[in-house]
């Protein structure tokens, strides 16, 4: 089969969702529409009311402080400070989430830089200030600490918080030296911050002209050009942006150096046998589920290396090399506005049933998206918040299918608050990082699944059929690999081995390898392209990236349970996002028939990605 642009792609269907949403067409990049420019008065209403909270927050923070020695008097003392830290916990993440919000819609702003800048200080004095709150509660003791939760009602949305302490306990320093730790968080998280800046304020890209236009490689730029059809432009591409990153090894790897390091000395402090071992304690995963993860990823590389030889052969490449894995391999020219977006996204959310959808659609009319890239932007995407309010959506989106796939996934986080927010206080609506990335990759698995029953031809199918492809490669097999060098950085800071740009590029230039088949044959990896790791921001948040693969594991599981419409699957899947942080959450998927601590729901993913290989296979002939 000849592999034909699909150039009415589902265009039925798209112009008949299309119409339930706003009739206005989502305006080209630059121009001014409130519509895909969030508002942030629900937050503040200008920057003089954000200054004055964050005056006053500051000066209440000592008669916080002299809670201090109170907590054991009594249940009612219990409860009246865990009460008033609590209030202050969702003040500072209002002022938290606005400043952050600010600078990433504009890093290169001086006021937005101050804002963070201010906030982070806060925050610092904060945490530093309260540090003795885990201590007292440890030193009240677990009985005390019940008869006083069975005396007092009031306690019951605090339960957490002091499980969490008592939990905590070994790994708890004293008081004193817990406020000390806590006034130098700020100065430690400043690694990325400082990277940020590097990269998205002070790098000057270098610009290609393709197909007789100017192209700034930036993150956007490059984001275009990975996916360009022409082989030789997409190499260009990929020289110049990863060769930029090249030319910043040192700095980059000195800031990630630094960030290792402070995450073994972390460990240490807290005899913690590991970093790894550290970060999954603090959401009570057991460290299982991510040697598991890793051991089942590597075993499952076959398939991946099967995908690389269908991607080759379906591109007609003689070779395939690092910079073929982006461009897709049955084009096109269908778009996506953000109008188109919504409409899609409430469609294929139709299996989770009508609550969630009119819950989603009263989400989407708010205006609490940032939608298009600007000069001076931070790429990617990301969902945040605060309590009682519609989550924040920002996007860069630029109306191809994988923006597309980005609106469905952050409007995944974003129900994900609004389902825990309507379900639990604020003590516990928050949810920890391994369960934070399931409601968004269930969304894409859904939405998927839309796409593919949608397509009116071969074509149609083979293209949504390989958008699943990919994004099985991307969230699952290489976030894995991102783990991976993860755990390698950490232990080889934790043997005594000098860290460096140099030695992150030799790291992960054999990681790089050994996933992409390179000793086999499967694909050939440029030197220039081992500079990726100084890319990507998560290796600033140690043992992040995992989650991204155990998530599409538990959307896989959940996602074809409840398309095939077995009994309870949707709602023991809504339960997960309902319950947000009130259970320890690998508990919380037990509960819901997952293990992510057994090989079963990683091999039933491979199982289904094999599955659609074996129908483009079969689609081909």
């Amino acid at each position: 089969m000849r592999h034909k642009p699909v150039s009415h792609l589902f265009a039925a269907a798209v112009l008949a969702l299309a119409a339930t949403t706003a009739p206005a067409q989502t305006p080209p990049p630059g121009s001014a529409d409130a519509r895909l420019v969030w508002d942030l008065t629900r937050l503040f209403p200008n920057e003089a009311a954000w200054d004055a909270e964050r005056q006053a927050f500051a000066d209440g923070l000592p008669p916080l402080v002299a809670l201090r020695g109170t907590l054991g008097r009594d249940a009612a003392s219990l409860r009246t400070a865990l009460d008033r830290i609590s209030a202050a916990d969702q003040r500072l993440r209002r002022l938290w989430v606005y400043a952050s919000t600010q600078v990433s819609t504009d890093n290169g702003n001086r006021r937005n830089q101050e804002r963070t800048s201010l906030v982070g200080s806060l925050y610092g004095r904060y945490a530093s200030g309260l540090a003795w709150v885990d201590p007292e509660l440890q030193a009240i003791g677990a009985e005390k600490l019940a008869a006083f939760q069975a005396a007092e009602p009031g306690l019951k949305p605090h339960a957490k918080r002091i499980r969490d302490a008592l939990r905590q306990a070994p790994h708890t320093l004293s008081p004193d030296v817990e406020a000390a730790l806590a006034a130098y968080n700020p100065v430690l998280g400043s690694f990325s911050s400082t990277r940020e800046l590097l990269i998205h304020a002070d790098i000057t890209w270098p610009v290609l002209t393709v197909d007789g236009k100017p192209v700034t490689v930036n993150d956007t730029g490059y984001d275009a050009l990975r996916r360009h059809p022409d082989r030789a432009v997409r190499k260009q591409g990929f020289d110049a942006f990863w060769g930029s990153y090249g030319r910043f090894e040192n700095t980059l790897g000195a800031l990630l150096a630094q960030r290792v390091q402070q995450g073994v000395i972390h460990a240490r402090l807290r005899q913690y046998p590991s970093a790894a071992a550290a970060s999954l304690s603090a959401t009570e995963v057991p460290e299982a589920v991510l040697r598991t993860l890793v051991a089942e990823v590597n075993n499952a590389l076959p398939s991946l290396h099967r995908y690389f030889k269908l991607r080759q052969r379906m591109l007609k490449l003689p070779d395939l090399h690092y910079h073929d894995i982006y461009p897709d391999l049955v084009t096109t020219s269908q778009t996506y506005p953000v109008d188109v977006a919504s409409a899609l996204t409430l469609a294929a959310m139709r299996p989770l049933g009508d609550d969630y959808q009119a819950e989603l659609q009263l989400a989407l009319q708010a205006r609490t998206m940032h939608v298009r890239p600007a000069p001076g932007k931070r790429s990617g995407a990301f969902a945040t918040g605060v309590y009682g309010q519609p989550p924040f959506i920002f996007l860069n989106h630029t109306d191809n299918f994988e923006s597309l796939v980005t609106f469905a996934h952050e409007w995944g986080h974003g129900m994900h608050n609004v389902l825990s927010q309507r379900n639990q206080p604020p003590e516990t609506a928050g949810y920890p990082l391994f369960l934070a990335e399931i409601a968004s990759t269930t969304n894409e698995v859904l939405l998927t699944d839309h796409m593919r029953k949608a397509a009116a031809t071969p074509e149609e199918r083979i293209f949504v059929l390989t958008q699943m492809l990919e994004r099985l490669r991307a969230s699952f097999f290489r976030q894995t690999m991102f783990a991976e060098f993860e755990l390698a950085a950490h232990d080889a800071q934790q043997r005594g081995e000098a860290l460096s740009g140099k030695k992150f590029t030799e790291m992960y230039c054999g990681l790089l390898r050994k996933y992409h088949g390179a000793d086999a044959g499967v694909m050939t990896i440029d030197p220039v392209v081992c500079a990726e790791w100084a890319y990507i921001p998560h290796f600033h948040r140690p043992f992040y990236v995992y989650a991204y693969a155990t998530s599409a594991t538990a959307a896989q599981f959940f996602g074809e349970r409840i398309l095939a419409g077995e009994p309870g699957a949707r709602e023991a899947y809504l339960g997960v996002l309902k319950a947000g942080g009130s259970m320890p959450p690998h508990a919380l998927l037990q509960r819901a028939g997952l293990d992510l601590t057994s090989p079963a729901p990683y091999r039933v993913l491979v199982q289904s990605m094999n599955r659609v290989m074996d129908e483009v296979e079969q689609l081909l002939r």
